[in-house]
């Protein structure tokens, strides 16, 4: 007996093939599809898991730091040496790459700065004083800031770009609106593109700076190594641990000149701290203003020496990690109080 298929048949039979290969695609699709938003996902996660972890490691650097300067308190506290300088354990040789930590991972390294070693901005809103007011007359903080303007170099600083300069930072922090001579208050800033006011207060970040009237992107950058906003009531300039570019703006009251290259060299060659071993040769401030660089001037320095002292408590952390070939740093103002440090400040990014 023969068999006849009918066509209706066939036919249903080839529809339900091409439905089964239209399922199948799209499964297929599907699967790719999750498979792809699978792979997304867990690279998210694996990312914020070693960001979490590069994080904890910063971290850990911030609080071996900070046991480092308390116990530099604790040894000075015990040798009753009231004073902080560049044999300090906590300072790293400039000479050297800063000290690297291995990790299973990757490493960890990190150095602290001295920013009482640099000159502090916040200087600059300090009003003059009654007689100087009368006169006219710069304050001291104002006659070494025209100072360190003047020793950059490059880009070169005339004494009177100098003045223009300083007079502008210092109404940009005052909590007035009256423009000084050769300063800029809002009248100036509105009339720029976009407009913009004067900040009429402390500053919290160097960077600030690219704000104010007469400061040009080249000023900017070679003056930025050199200054800090810590703390925001200024304290004094550390003159064991400033470089020789600050010292240079330590002169005689009313002489706005800088310090010679080779004069700042010799200050931190007599000093002491670029030998081996390093051993300050300046046992305190009297002594250093008894250095032959200073000791003819050092009779109308008395503006000067009201801002300069021998001890530090505000610190720069910089800290780099590597975790799975990802770099991340960390920058941290530590605020060293008797036996109390604390972080006031944190910026982190991968590099």
């Amino acid at each position: 007996m023969r068999v006849v298929s009918h066509p209706r048949v066939a036919n249903q039979r080839g529809a339900a093939l091409i439905v089964a290969m239209l399922v199948f695609a799209l499964a297929t699709a599907l699967v790719v599809a999750m498979k792809g938003e699978f792979n997304r996902f867990y690279q998210r996660s694996a990312n914020l898991l070693l960001e979490e972890q590069a994080q904890a490691y910063l971290r850990s650097a911030e609080e071996v730091a900070g046991t480092a300067l308390l116990a530099d308190h604790d040894q000075d506290k015990l040798r009753g040496l009231q004073r902080d300088d560049l044999t300090e354990a906590w300072y790293p040789d400039p000479a050297a790459p800063p000290p690297t930590q291995p990790l299973d991972e990757g490493w960890m390294s990190g150095r602290l700065e001295d920013l009482q070693g640099r000159f502090n901005l916040n200087h600059l809103a300090v009003q003059p004083s009654a007689q100087e007011a009368a006169t006219n007359s710069l304050t001291p903080a104002q006659q070494q800031f025209i100072r360190l303007l003047q020793a950059l170099g490059e880009p070169e600083v005339s004494e009177q770009d100098a003045i223009l300069i300083t007079q502008s930072v210092s109404d940009w922090l005052d909590a007035d609106f009256e423009s000084r001579e050769n300063g800029a208050e809002d009248e100036y800033y509105g009339a720029q593109t976009p407009a913009y006011r004067t900040a009429n207060r402390a500053m919290y970040s160097v960077s600030e700076l690219r704000a104010v009237a007469n400061i040009t992107p080249q000023i900017y950058r070679a003056l930025a190594p050199w200054v800090t906003v810590w703390p925001r009531e200024p304290a004094t300039l550390n003159i064991h641990t400033a470089p020789a570019m600050v010292l240079r703006s330590i002169n005689a009251d009313k002489d706005l000149s800088p310090l010679s290259e080779a004069e700042g060299a010799s200050l931190v060659e007599s000093r002491g701290d670029t030998s081996v071993p390093r051993q300050s040769n300046f046992k305190d401030k009297s002594a250093f203003f008894t250095d032959p660089v200073l000791a003819g001037k050092s009779a109308n320095m008395a503006g000067i020496k009201a801002l300069v002292g021998e001890t530090s408590n505000y610190f720069l952390l910089d800290a780099e990690v590597e975790v799975a070939g990802r770099n991340m740093r960390l920058y941290s103002v530590l605020d060293r109080s008797g036996r109390k440090i604390s972080a006031l400040y944190r910026v982190s990014g991968s590099l």
